[in-house]
């Protein structure tokens, strides 16, 4: 039988995404309209609503639905606000951004992965997202300042360097700290290089290249 997705895509938001305190209205309708099937690997597609981490390779993960939500209603994303996402992956919280801003611009270590999301994009019509393929924990370095940053993978410390690409006022999403108890962060820029820090809730992702713990050596 043939999976109707409109439906689990309903059941999706309403069993899964709504009861985890996703209320905002904007957010909630983004997540309804972008076809999340079509941006997860066709081996997938039939659990692509599940309450699951999806394997998108390289030992990298699709975040679960209401994750994503939770994240996009944090951001509180406005549709003159410039983003950057450091980690692409599928494509779908790219494509879900961009319906709730101006612009995004996405950043992956994995070649393969910019070239499918750009792929996946364009069959969405989504026209205001600019993928790069570079390395963000290190030596890749923005042109301009965003409105906010959000991290789709964890880090064991947040690299000071990424808040420096933050203009005054805006908001930097990231998961930090030791799997399998990692701290999902919103940071708010208060001017003059002072942060309002607070803790939203605990995952578990995969953490993005050269930004995992030290390895600790017991005698």
């Amino acid at each position: 039988m043939a999976m109707n997705f409109e439906q689990a895509r309903l059941n999706m938001v309403e069993n899964q995404v709504r009861p985890w305190e996703v209320l905002d209205a904007r957010v909630l309708d983004v997540i309804s309209r972008v076809r999340r099937e079509d941006f997860v690997d066709a081996a997938h597609r039939q659990l692509a609503f599940a309450d699951l981490c999806l394997p998108l390779g390289h030992g990298e993960v699709m975040m679960k639905p209401v994750v994503e939500g939770r994240v996009l209603q944090a951001l509180d994303l406005q549709p003159t606000d410039h983003v950057l996402e450091i980690g692409t992956g599928s494509g779908f919280l790219t494509a879900c951004m961009a319906a709730l801003s101006a612009q995004v611009t996405s950043l992956d270590i994995h070649a393969d992965f910019t070239a499918a999301a750009a792929r996946r994009l364009l069959a969405a019509g989504i026209a205001n997202a600019t993928l790069v393929t570079g390395e963000a924990v290190n030596t890749w370095q923005p042109q301009g300042l965003f409105d906010a940053l959000v991290v789709t993978g964890a880090v064991s410390e947040i690299p000071p360097r990424w808040l420096t690409w933050l203009k005054p006022g805006s908001r930097a999403l990231v998961v930090h700290g030791q799997s399998p108890v990692q701290q999902v962060t919103l940071l708010t820029h208060e001017g003059a290089g002072r942060y309002r820090e607070e803790t939203l809730f605990e995952t578990d992702l995969p953490y993005l290249t050269h930004a995992e713990p030290s390895q600790r050596f017991v005698f």
